[in-house]
C-alpha cells in the first residue's frame, strides 16, 4: 500500500494512505542502503506488518529542514516585532526557488504599523514579480493556496508562523513563541517536522528555515534566482552578466526594489569571500 511520511517518533514513521494513518517501522534493507526516511517522502508499506518496504524517487528535498516532496512554502515576515528584514526574505526565496518550491509571502503584524503606505509598495513589488502575496488575516485566501499541497511554513523566530497556523485550523494548538518565551524555554517552538492535514492539503511548521544557506547555489543559481531579471536580460548586451560591474547593464538600469537589488549583491559577495 502506497502512502506518505507525515511524522516520525524515534525510529517509527506515521505513515498517511488514502484509508487511515499507520505507525511503521522501515525495513532493514532501507537502512542499509543509507536512504535515510524523510517526512514527506512517499512510501509503500506492508499495512499489516507495519512495516515500510520501499522510498519512492523525490521530486526535491530540503536539507534543513529535512522534509520532501514539498510543492510550495509560505515565507511569513513579521513588520514589526521583529522589524522586516527583506534580506532574510530574498535570501530564503533565493533557497526555496533553488529547490523548485514555489513561494507565497505572508506577512504579519500589519496592525502593529502607522504607516501602511510603504510596507503596501513591498508587497506590490513582490506580487508584480510573480509571487503569491498575503497576510495572516486573508485565512480564505491562505486555504484556499493550501488545498492538495504539500506546504512548509518558514520565517524567523517570533514572526508568527505557529499562530498564523492556529489561525488556520484551531485544533493545532500549537505552541507561540509569546508563550515559549513566558515559559522561559526559548525562542525556538517548534522543534521537529510533522505534516498536519488541512484543507485537503498538508503543512508542516518548518524548523531550521531561517538559518538556511546559500552555499549549495552556484553565483548563477543565485542570479538566476531573482526572476525580475529575467524581464531584462534580453536587452542587456552582456552574455552570462551578471548585473553588479557591468557598464551599461540592463537589469541595473531597471526599476528593480532597490532593497532587493542590494540583498543580491550581498549574496554574490558572500560566494566570492
Amino acid at each position: 500500500m502506497r502512502g506518505r511520511v507525515i511524522g516520525n517518533i524515534s525510529n517509527l514513521y506515521k505513515v498517511k494512505t488514502d484509508k487511515e494513518v499507520y505507525l511503521c517501522c522501515a525495513r532493514g534493507k532501507l537502512k542499509q542502503e543509507n536512504n535515510k526516511l524523510l517526512v514527506g517522502d512517499i512510501v509503500e508499506i506492508d499495512q499489516e506488518q507495519k512495516i515500510i518496504d520501499k522510498i519512492y524517487p523525490r521530486k526535491n528535498e530540503l536539507i534543513r529542514p529535512p522534509i520532501s516532496n514539498v510543492d510550495q512554502a509560505i515565507i511569513v515576515v513579521s513588520v514589526m516585532k521583529p522589524k522586516l528584514d527583506l534580506y532574510l526574505l530574498d535570501r530564503l526565496i533565493s533557497i526555496i526557488s533553488y529547490h523548485d518550491v514555489e513561494i507565497i509571502i505572508c506577512f504579519t503584524k500589519l496592525d502593529l504599523l502607522e504607516n501602511k503606505s510603504d510596507i503596501k509598495e513591498i508587497m506590490d513589488y513582490y506580487q508584480k514579480i510573480g509571487y503569491s502575496v498575503t497576510n495572516n488575516n486573508d485565512i480564505d485566501k491562505l486555504k484556499e493556496l493550501l488545498k492538495n499541497k504539500v506546504t512548509v511554513v518558514a520565517g524567523q523566530s517570533g514572526v508568527g508562523k505557529s499562530s498564523l497556523l492556529n489561525k488556520l485550523n484551531p485544533e493545532f494548538n500549537l505552541i507561540t513563541d509569546e508563550i515559549s518565551r513566558s515559559l522561559r524555554r526559548g525562542k525556538n517552538t517548534t522543534k521537529h517536522v510533522e505534516l498536519l492535514e488541512i484543507e485537503s492539503g498538508l503543512v508542516a511548521d518548518t524548523p531550521g528555515f531561517s538559518m538556511a544557506s546559500l552555499e549549495q547555489m552556484s553565483k548563477e543559481e543565485i542570479r538566476d534566482s531573482f526572476k525580475e531579471f529575467d524581464l531584462y536580460k534580453d536587452d542587456c548586451q552582456y552574455r552570462d552578466c551578471y548585473h553588479i560591474n557591468e557598464n551599461n547593464c540592463a537589469v541595473k538600469q531597471a526599476d528593480i526594489l532597490e532593497s532587493r537589488y542590494q540583498n543580491y549583491c550581498k549574496f554574490i559577495k558572500e560566494k566570492d569571500e
